[in-house]
């Protein structure tokens, strides 16, 4: 009783002190060994901490370090070179200033489809959606959930070959690529996009009501067309159309072509194809993307060696958050006590791991407060309970992914996580005047999605 004690403070005191701001990379290995020490396994702590936490930090940096590299200068360089804005200009001269939430959410959701992280578009986007609710007298308090929504939500974990790490995390322990449950995937985004817009225009109809315009804000921001210097609508969204189609055609032709029968020497690792194929193929989408950017932008970059730098340092604190949670959740389950834990939570679903599966990962991902470091140490500690059940029950492993990678975005946008203070301090709001309908179109409205994702793939299976 008192190892579980230890386990349950442990997590409690890891969300606590992560939303009083201490940094992860102290906090997971200190309260990872705070639980060793209510195990009654004090004599290990050291051999806890280099041999299980470290192990396991450095083989998720080791697994996944491309991709938050790439992915960062990617960010970097489409924001650098004016293809974000150009993207984001482009919508509102189409939609125009009337249909002021549809124009962010669809901006924020292209580029976060196309590899674009969640900051970048935050500053990318922000002063084009307080200048258009501006010019529309909408609250200015409904600029956060219209970027969530865009940004957090469908094209973070529903729609199939998102680039996003959420996506990517499942593929090694399911053995699936980031096309699984193709359908499943677009009906739960689905959700989480007609469900948000409702609620925001719901929301924007009650302001306009109630005569509520866009408020007393300092806020130069300004619409302003994009200048002759940036690229055109066609080159803007290139490199977002080559991550999505080079992702696809990388895994499900290209890839699959080459001789990969080394993959099986012990040099390699001793492993096969379908266990890396997922994450060779975002590699290969993005360095291609990422490639491309840079040569059919090369008369505007004006420092492009600074550009490549800032993107490739930006990387590093998100993938060491990340594996430094990835190594506490290790030691939670190397720990005895565990199996207790464990066994609860198959049992609360025994005949179908996707709800107990679902329950887990957003019960993470709201402690810690990240997607995917909540999805990181629950495949970490349940993967193969779970790719065993579904096989003993006839569940696609594709399905898995699909449910993992949904449930990761559930819990995670409440009140602590990173993303969505940043977003906040980035629109100069707070909390209190915005984060209830972040809640909605980030925390529940994809919860609905994730219930209908299982309910579907329950009846239907993976499709």
């Amino acid at each position: 009783m008192l190892a579980i004690t230890g386990i349950v403070l442990s997590l409690v005191l890891l969300m606590y002190l992560a939303y009083r701001g201490i940094n992860v990379l102290v906090l997971a290995p200190a309260l990872a060994l705070f639980a060793v020490l209510f195990s009654g396994e004090s004599g290990t702590l050291l051999g806890t901490y280099t041999q299980v936490f470290m192990q396991s930090l450095g083989n998720y940096v080791v697994k996944y370090f491309p991709l938050f590299m790439l992915g960062a200068i990617f960010g970097k360089l489409m924001d650098d070179s004016g293809s974000a804005r150009a993207i984001a200009h482009w919508l509102v001269r189409r939609l125009g200033s009337e249909r002021s939430i549809l124009t962010i959410v669809l901006a924020c959701g292209i580029l976060t489809y196309g590899g674009v992280s969640l900051f970048v578009v935050g500053f990318a986007v922000y002063p084009i959606a307080a200048a258009l609710f501006r010019e529309a007298d909408m609250p200015k308090r409904l600029i956060p959930g219209a970027i969530a929504l865009g940004a957090l939500t469908f094209t973070m974990t529903a729609l199939p070959g998102t680039p996003a790490i959420q996506n990517a995390i499942p593929m090694p322990f399911f053995g699936t690529d980031a096309f699984a449950a193709p359908v499943l995937g677009i009906l739960g985004g689905g959700v989480m996009l007609l469900g948000g817009m409702f609620w925001l225009n719901h929301r924007a109809s009650l302001a306009r009501v109630a005569g509520e315009g866009f408020g007393s804000h300092v806020d130069e921001a300004r619409i302003e067309e994009a200048t002759g210097s940036g690229p055109g609508i066609a080159l803007a969204l290139l490199p977002i159309v080559l991550v999505i189609l080079g992702n696809f055609a990388f895994t499900k032709y290209l890839i699959p072509a080459l001789d990969h029968g080394y993959l099986a020497q012990p040099k390699f690792g001793a492993t096969d194809l379908g266990a890396v194929l997922g994450i060779w193929s975002i590699i290969c989408a993005l360095a291609l993307a990422c490639l491309v950017l840079i040569a059919a932008n090369w008369r505007r970059w004006t420092n492009l060696r600074d550009t490549l730098n800032k993107g490739t340092l930006g990387s590093l604190l998100p993938i060491f958050n990340t594996a430094s949670e990835v190594g506490y959740g290790s030691v939670i389950a190397s720990l005895g006590a565990f199996v207790v834990v464990r066994d609860f939570l198959v049992g609360l679903s025994p005949n179908n791991p996707l709800i107990s599966e679902a329950i887990l990962v957003n019960a993470l991902a709201g402690i810690t407060g990240s997607a995917s470091g909540g999805m990181s140490i629950a495949l970490n500690t349940m993967g193969q309970t779970y790719l065993q059940l579904a096989n003993q029950f006839g569940i696609a492993p594709e399905l898995l992914h699909r449910v993992a990678s949904i449930a990761s975005g559930g819990l995670d946008a409440l009140p602590h996580n990173g993303a969505v203070i940043s977003l906040l301090a980035i629109c100069g709001l707070t909390h209190r005047q915005s984060y209830s309908d972040i809640f909605v179109v980030a925390v529940a409205i994809p919860l609905l999605a994730l219930a209908l994702v299982i309910a579907l793939g329950t009846a239907f299976g993976a499709f």
